[in-house]
């Protein structure tokens, strides 16, 4: 047995050797320098070693990675930004192929269309796209990566307006399991462009995603209104009558957290619990200075800073909270309204926040998403019109079991007033029994295509749909 084992290191190494003389990046090993800072992700809860780290330049170093990984049975993560809460973007003992040196944007002004590499983060998309005054739909944490953050959907700011990030993915580059690179549009590959609208890493390596793009900017209106804890209720009534007939240039969420050091809020307020409105508006005109103005009368606000300010600066503004080096458990439920059942639910654990970190949001994506038809993309639930995060954040391993029990304990709360499906992209690591529910009528045909192109189920550290 001993042999056998020391044979198999002894090819492992060889491969290897062989494997840095045919990539034009960079392999790190165990023991390498800059191996510890490779592996490390933003969830610090995450903490595992690969064999092999394979830093690409290039697509072309795709396949040689994959088919290495593939004849010595390493298990394969993808790191774009390493931002995903679940951490699949490292894995234990096996291969991990880090995009983090890929971070091209290249726009086409005339087409409106961006070409991104897969390590690209949401802020190398926006300052590339921005130069011109366009933008596509996406998250609200600069840091996260365009690869995961595509793949399981996307929304963010934008999305009321003009859909989902996969609404505006015109094309990807990808490598399949055999090592073959293909190209999926709605003209090659059909079955494949569907599945990766929404159906995360299942199906291949994407070495390059394409965009269309919108006008947007450069300046928006954007900011925060801060109100009391104390008011949150008929904060949350007020919002629930304000967003049915918001237009959709217009975007407003609800934020419960304990307040920040801002400077336009008292002292006295700060890390106190309040209820903030998170206010978009894609322009910068009267029209929505006016549309603005009702929410100044949900309450007694303890403060606001709302004004004119570059899109790429309030794509940025929540990245302060969301610093990578915290440990991050979250639980999410879709809502296509909100409840009396909902609000009484999400007040309730609000008021027991577990660290000053720990938040819960309610993002309205409802506009252009609903209007997508259900089968026309991998992520099926176009009835939604609310996401719900809950998000437990901590510094310290000894907090781990409170806040955890805290997330869950508000997810089974707020579960009878959900809607069906759920946001991947906001899934943990635990949650596979909610893979087949999160699709819902998508799975069936998510399994065969991942029978077709990945039937040995290589591509598994992903929220994982079996073959």
């Amino acid at each position: 047995w001993k042999r056998g084992m020391n044979a198999m290191k002894t090819r492992l190494h060889q491969s290897i050797e062989n494997l840095k003389r045919r990539v034009k990046g960079k392999v790190i090993l165990p023991g390498d320098p800059g191996y510890d800072d490779a592996r490390r992700i933003w969830n610090a809860m995450i903490d595992r070693r690969p064999a092999v780290i394979v830093q690409c330049t290039e697509a072309a170093d795709v396949p040689n990675a994959v088919l290495l990984a593939r004849d010595h049975e390493l298990e394969i993560s993808i790191r774009g930004a390493g931002h995903n809460i679940a951490g699949n973007a490292v894995c234990d003992n096996g291969m991990m192929i880090d995009f983090s040196g890929m971070r091209t944007v290249g726009v086409d002004v005339e087409s409106r269309r961006a070409q991104v590499e897969p390590g690209a983060t949401l802020n190398d998309v926006d300052r590339a796209t921005q130069r011109h005054g366009l933008a596509t739909p996406l998250g609200i944490n600069s840091t996260t990566g365009i690869a995961g953050l595509t793949l399981g959907g996307g929304f963010g700011w934008l999305t009321r307006k003009y859909g989902m990030t996969i609404d505006n993915l015109v094309s990807v580059d990808l490598v399949a399991a055999d090592g073959s690179p293909m190209r999926c549009s709605d003209r090659e590959n059909t079955d494949l462009y569907w599945a990766v609208r929404g159906g995360g890493g299942n199906f291949g390596v994407v070495t390059r995603f394409e965009f269309s793009l919108h006008p947007v900017g450069p300046e928006i209106l954007a900011g925060l209104l801060v109100f009391p804890f104390a008011q949150a209720r008929q904060v949350f009534a007020k919002y629930r009558e304000f967003v049915k007939s918001a237009p959709e240039d217009m975007n407003v969420w609800v934020v419960l957290r304990k307040a920040p050091p801002l400077p336009f809020l008292p002292a006295d307020v700060h890390g106190k619990e309040i209820v903030a409105l998170a206010v978009f508006y894609a322009g910068n005109d009267p029209g929505g200075q006016k549309l603005i103005e009702p929410l100044r009368r949900f309450g007694d606000a303890h403060g606001e800073h709302i004004g004119a300010q570059p899109y790429t600066q309030w794509q940025q503004a929540f990245d302060p909270l969301l610093t990578p080096g915290a440990r991050n458990y979250w639980k999410s439920h879709n809502f296509t309204d909100i409840s009396d059942g909902t609000i009484d639910a999400i007040l309730q654990f609000a008021g027991r926040l577990p660290t000053a970190q720990c938040e819960i949001f309610l993002g309205l994506i409802a506009g252009a998403a609903n209007r997508i038809p259900a089968d026309a993309t991998a992520y099926g639930h176009r009835g939604t019109k609310f996401v719900l995060n809950v998000h437990g954040r901590w510094d310290h391993p000894a907090d781990d079991a409170r806040c955890i029990a805290w997330a869950r304990d508000f997810f089974k709360a707020s579960a009878p007033y959900a809607s069906a499906g759920a946001y991947v992209n906001f899934m943990t690591e635990e949650e596979t029994d909610r893979i087949a529910a999160a699709y819902g009528s998508s799975y069936a045909r998510l399994v065969q295509i991942k029978r077709k192109y990945d039937p040995d189920n290589i591509f598994h550290m992903n929220q994982n749909i079996q073959p």
